[in-house]
C-alpha cells in the first residue's frame, strides 16, 4: 500500500500521502527513512521495493497468513516468526499487532467471498435430493455441524444454545433456505434430538452410524475380555514359575548332602504344578479365542451391513442383511455368556442390538429409493435389470474399495468391480437404443444410487476433530473465525481430483479464493522503529540493588 501510494502519486506532497495512507506523519517519515537504510543486500532491496517486488511480497505474506492461520490450525505468532526467519520483517511489519490486523481483514474477506459465491452459484444449481451427516461438538459451547455426504459441502456449522430437535431444525432450515435441495436421509448417532429432528421435522430417513453400533459393542466386550486375557497370562506365568520352583527343589535336594528319612514326593508335586500350568494355558487359549472371535464378529457387522455382497456384487435383501446381523450379535452374546462377562457388558450389547431394526430399515429405504430413481427413466426391462444387477453394484464396489482398510480388501473389491464392468461392456448392445444424453443421465443416476447408501458419519466426525484442534490452540473459536473456516473448507480445500466441495455440490467452479484475497487484503506497512521494553521503577531499583 505504501509503495503503491509513493510510486503512483509522485506529484503529491508528504501531507497528501500520509492522509491517503491514513497514518501519522511521523510514521510516514520513519518509513521513508527506513527505506533508504534497510540492512539488506542492495539488489534484494531494489527488487522488494519495486512494484513487482511489492506484489510478490504481498502474495508471500498473505500466503503465509492464509496457510498458517486458516488452512492449518496455527496462530499469528508463527506468521511473525516466519517473516523474521525469511528476513521479510525488514520490509514489512511482522509484529503481532500488525499481522493481527491482516488476519482480521482476511477473515472478513473470506466470509464475504463465501457469501458472494453462494449467491452466485445457487441460482444455477440443479435441484437435488441429498443425504447429510450431522453431529454436535463442544468447545465447550455446542457447535452443530451438518455436511452433505457426497460432496462434503458443509451446510451447517454454527454455535447454538442447545442441541434439541427444534434448534437443529431451525438451524438447518436457515442454512438451506437459498439452496434447491431436499434432505431425504441423515446419518448420525442415535441422539434423541437429531433423530426427532430428522424423522419428525424433516420427514427424512434416519440412517444409523455403523461405527457407533460397533463402538457400543466394543465398549461392552473388548475391555472385559482384555482384562480376562491379561489375568490368564499372569496365571500362566505364575504356574510356569511354580513348575520351575518344584523342579529346582528336587534337583537341589538330590544334589546336596545325603538326607535321612524318606525323600519328599517331588514327582507328585511337579506333576500337580504341571497340571495347574496346563489348566492356566487352556484358560489363556480360551481368553485369546474369545477375544479374537469377538473382534471378528464386530468387524463382521461392518462387512455384512452393505446392500450388495462384497464378494459377489449381488444385491442383498433386507431379510438377508437382518439375518446376517442377527447372527453376528448372537455370536457376540454367546461369547459374553461363555466368558461370564458382567451385566454392564451385556447391557451395552443389548443397547447396540436395539439399532438393528433401523439398520435393516436403511437397506429397505435404499432399494425402494433406487428402484424409484431407475424406474423414472422408463427403460427397457433388460436395460433396467442390467442397471440394477451390474451397473450400480459395479460403482458401489468401486466406491467401497476406496474406503477399504487393507490392500487385499481394496484389490478384491477392485477386481470384482472390474468383473461387473466387463459384464456391462459385454451387454453394451442393450444400451444402443439410448441416445448419448440418455446414457449420460443413466450413468449419473447410477452414481447417485450407489452413493445413496450412507452408513457412516465419518466426514462430520473428522470435521469435529479439526475444530477440536483449532479450539485447543485458540481456546475459543469466534463465530467469525468459524464462518471463515467453513468457507475455506467449502471453496478452497480440494480432493485428489482437484475439485472443491462447492464445485461438487453446485456443479460449477467457484472463483479462486486466494486471488480474491489478494485484491481485498492490504499488505501491512513497514516495520516500526524498535522500542525498548518498559520496566517499572521498582524493577529498575531491584536490578540496581542486586
Amino acid at each position: 500500500m505504501f509503495q503503491k501510494a509513493v510510486d503512483g502519486q509522485q506529484g503529491l506532497s508528504e501531507r497528501q500521502i500520509f492522509e491517503l495512507l491514513d497514518v501519522p506523519r511521523s510514521t510516514l517519515q520513519h518509513w521513508l527513512d527506513r527505506k533508504d537504510n534497510i540492512d539488506e543486500d542492495p539488489q534484494l532491496v531494489d527488487f522488494l521495493e519495486s512494484p513487482v517486488g511489492v506484489a510478490f511480497m504481498h502474495r508471500l505474506v498473505l500466503a503465509a497468513q492464509f496457510v498458517i492461520t486458516m488452512v492449518k490450525p496455527c496462530g499469528i505468532r508463527l506468521v511473525s516468526l516466519y517473516l523474521e526467519l525469511t528476513g521479510l520483517d525488514r520490509f514489512v511489519a511482522a509484529s503481532y499487532g500488525a499481522q493481527q490486523k491482516v488476519s482480521s481483514q482476511m477473515e472478513k474477506a473470506i466470509v464475504k467471498f463465501g457469501d458472494e459465491e453462494r449467491a452466485r452459484l445457487a441460482p444455477g444449481m440443479a435441484p437435488k435430493k441429498v443425504s447429510i451427516c450431522e453431529d454436535e461438538t463442544f468447545h465447550p459451547e455446542t457447535c452443530l455441524v451438518g455436511i452433505e455426504s457426497v460432496s462434503n459441502f458443509i451446510f451447517l456449522e454454527k454455535y447454538a444454545p442447545n442441541r434439541k430437535a427444534e434448534e437443529w431444525t431451525n438451524s438447518l432450515n436457515e442454512a438451506l433456505a437459498d439452496l434447491p435441495v431436499e434432505v431425504i436421509q441423515c446419518t448420525s448417532d442415535e441422539g434423541k434430538g437429531i433423530v426427532h429432528h430428522v424423522e419428525k421435522d424433516l420427514g427424512a430417513h434416519h440412517s444409523p452410524d455403523v461405527f457407533h453400533v460397533q463402538n457400543e459393542v466394543v465398549k461392552g466386550v473388548s475391555a472385559a475380555l482384555a482384562a480376562k486375557k491379561k489375568k490368564a497370562e499372569k496365571d500362566v506365568e505364575r504356574a510356569e514359575k511354580e513348575v520351575e520352583k518344584k523342579t529346582g527343589e528336587k534337583e537341589t535336594y538330590f544334589n546336596s548332602d545325603p538326607h535321612t528319612g524318606r525323600p519328599p514326593q517331588f514327582d507328585k508335586r511337579i506333576e500337580e504344578a504341571k497340571e495347574r500350568e496346563a489348566e492356566a494355558k487352556k484358560l489363556l487359549e480360551w481368553a485369546q479365542s474369545y477375544q479374537e472371535d469377538a473382534k471378528n464378529a464386530i468387524r463382521g457387522i461392518s462387512r455384512d451391513y452393505h446392500p450388495y455382497d462384497l464378494e459377489t456384487g449381488k444385491p442383498k435383501s433386507a431379510e438377508e442383511v437382518s439375518a446376517a446381523l442377527e447372527q453376528r450379535f448372537t455370536e457376540i452374546e454367546n461369547i459374553a455368556s461363555e466368558a461370564q462377562l458382567p451385566d454392564r457388558c451385556t447391557g451395552r450389547i443389548e443397547k447396540a442390538k436395539r439399532v438393528l431394526p433401523s439398520m435393516v430399515a436403511t437397506i429397505t429405504f435404499f432399494f425402494v429409493t433406487v428402484r424409484a430413481k431407475v424406474e423414472a427413466f422408463c427403460l427397457a426391462p433388460e436395460i433396467e435389470q442390467a442397471v440394477h444387477n451390474d451397473l450400480i453394484p459395479c460403482i458401489y464396489l468401486a466406491l467401497a474399495s476406496e474406503k477399504a482398510k487393507t490392500s487385499d480388501e481394496r484389490r478384491n473389491l477392485h477386481e470384482k468391480s472390474d468383473e461387473l464392468a466387463g459384464r456391462i461392456l459385454a451387454k453394451s448392445r442393450l444400451f444402443d437404443s439410448l441416445n448419448s444424453p440418455d446414457r449420460s443421465d443413466v450413468w449419473s443416476v447410477a452414481e447417485e444410487c450407489a452413493q445413496l447408501f450412507q452408513r457412516s458419519s465419518s466426514c462430520v466426525e473428522g470435521r469435529n476433530g479439526q475444530l477440536a484442534l483449532r479450539h485447543h490452540g485458540l481456546h475459543r473459536i469466534r463465530a467469525g473465525k468459524l464462518a471463515a473456516l467453513t468457507t475455506v473448507h467449502n471453496y478452497f480445500t480440494r480432493r485428489s481430483d482437484g475439485s472443491t466441495a462447492a464445485e461438487r455440490l453446485f456443479g460449477a467452479k467457484p472463483r479462486d479464493l486466494f486471488k480474491y484475497l489478494l485484491d481485498q487484503v492490504d499488505l501491512p506497512g513497514r516495520p516500526a522503529k524498535g522500542r525498548p521494553k518498559k520496566m517499572t521503577l521498582k524493577y529498575l531499583r531491584l536490578k540496581a540493588a542486586i
